[in-house]
């Protein structure tokens, strides 16, 4: 049985992290090799997760500490 590389649960397939695709400027379509112009949230056949095109969540923001909240 194929392992799976990614977790398909945390990152679902689609167009948007596709090696095929390419993103223009305005993020509202994706150009692919093998379908044409599609929507980001589509996928195909030939979906092949890219690493280097998903975009990672945003950082919490840092917390500012006290020296009170480190007093016993």
């Amino acid at each position: 049985m194929k392992q799976k590389i990614i977790d398909e649960k945390k990152y679902p397939k689609k167009c948007a992290n596709c090696f095929y695709g390419r993103t223009p400027l305005d993020n509202s379509s994706v150009l692919c090799e093998k379908k044409g112009v599609v929507d980001p949230e589509s996928k195909c056949r030939h979906y092949q997760y890219d690493p280097l095109k998903r975009i990672p969540p945003k950082p919490l923001p840092a917390m500012e500490f006290t020296a009170e909240d480190f007093t016993l």
